[in-house]
């Protein structure tokens, strides 16, 4: 373990198993700890591209419109076709300005490209490459 801080990301979701099952399929995740007995559906660990993750059942649901995790990526149309052939449905690209050229799901700038999915418990994930290439 790092010997300073670390930053994990919090995702909340409804269903601890269907949840998992997307982010191992889909996404490449592996589970590094799930709670046990009464703790089973309600926290588990992952690893994502590198990041570590926990899984939340939280009480109550919140509304959210953002995308709060985002995967940097350097090749960002190889990447959105790796998740599409792994089942993964993205929105359709949403022009953010007269500069913003559309490529299929994924929306250019001169400064980057997004596209965006969600998951199977509702949360908004972007995959993002910065220009020039970092």
């Amino acid at each position: 373990m790092p010997s300073g801080p670390q930053l994990v990301s919090l995702i909340p979701i409804r269903n601890m198993d269907r949840a998992i099952g997307f982010y191992t399929k889909k996404l490449g995740a592996k589970v590094q700890y799930r709670g046990k007995g009464s703790m089973k559906n309600f926290w588990a660990s992952l690893s994502v591209a590198g990041a570590n993750v926990w899984f939340v059942a939280p009480e109550k649901r919140e509304a959210r419109t953002l995308a709060y995790h985002t995967f940097l990526v350097k090749d960002i149309k190889k990447f959105v076709a790796k998740l599409q052939k792994a089942g993964v449905t993205f929105e359709k690209a949403v022009k953010v300005s007269k500069e913003t050229k559309i490529e299929g799901v994924i929306a250019r700038e001169d400064f980057g490209a997004s596209a965006f999915f969600k998951d199977t418990e509702g949360n908004t994930l972007m995959v993002w490459q910065n220009f020039p290439p970092m």
